[in-house]
């Protein structure tokens, strides 16, 4: 089973830049999609972006345009640059890997790190 690892949130503020990191460890990594969701309190988790392993993505409307999701397989890694954040971009992101890109529901991502919060600042 993989361990996922996220780093770089962090407060900015509204307008500004951030970009996160989701490392990856053990064999399960490869091949799989990986995806970045948020959670605030009291809500439920929502998608955010997804790469699969060729390098095809997928970003929630919300964010198309703001943020980009790549991944670098030599390094067993994905990251999210977040641009242009938002106050509504407040949350906990989390990576999770094994899921589908097509269809990215959280409840079918088998992999899961800890989260990362990013707080924005009006």
């Amino acid at each position: 089973q993989a361990q996922l690892t996220e780093s770089g949130g962090g407060l900015v503020q509204a307008g500004g830049s951030l970009r996160l990191s989701c490392a990856a460890s053990g064999r399960a990594y490869r091949g799989l999609t990986v995806a970045w969701f948020r959670q605030v309190p009291g809500k439920e988790r929502e998608f955010v972006a997804a790469i699969d392993w060729k390098g095809n993505a997928r970003h929630a409307d919300s964010v198309k345009g703001r943020f980009t999701i790549s991944r670098d397989n030599a390094k067993n890694s994905v990251y999210l640059q977040m641009n242009s954040l938002k106050p509504e971009d407040t949350a906990v992101y989390s990576c999770a890997s094994g899921g589908n890109l097509v269809a990215p529901v959280a409840r079918t991502y088998t992999n899961w790190g800890q989260g990362t919060q990013v707080t924005v600042s009006s």
